[in-house]
């Protein structure tokens, strides 16, 4: 079963999850990220880097946020797909003082 986001993510929608996924399947919900469920190839790489530990394989999210499954899969089965996290967007902000990018950077860069 593919990972899912949960409720710790909302309103953090931190990217370092997003910077080491090998399949780039993590999109841009409403108040958090998502991953396609077809598309996760459950390696489990984001997991460690999620700073607040809103990640779970399927099959194992808490119970009090199962509904999170659902949440995570319904957009992407009502056809109109979430946006796909940008990568390039992301890195640009890097570099612009103050923007959520950079302040991510200057708190979770990795010496």
């Amino acid at each position: 079963m593919a990972y899912v986001v949960t409720e710790p993510c909302i309103g953090v929608k931190d990217h370092a999850c997003v910077d080491v996924c090998p399949v780039d399947c993590f999109y841009e919900g409403e108040d958090h990220i998502l991953i396609h469920p077809e598309e996760c190839i459950d390696c489990g790489a984001c997991v460690p880097e999620c700073p607040v530990d809103a990640i779970f394989d399927g099959s194992d999210v808490p119970e009090h946020w199962k509904d999170y499954i659902a949440k995570n899969a319904d957009p992407f089965k009502a056809g109109d797909v979430p946006k796909a996290v940008q990568r390039d967007k992301w890195e640009v902000q890097k570099g612009q003082e103050g923007s959520v990018a950079n302040l991510y950077y200057q708190k979770y860069s990795k010496a």
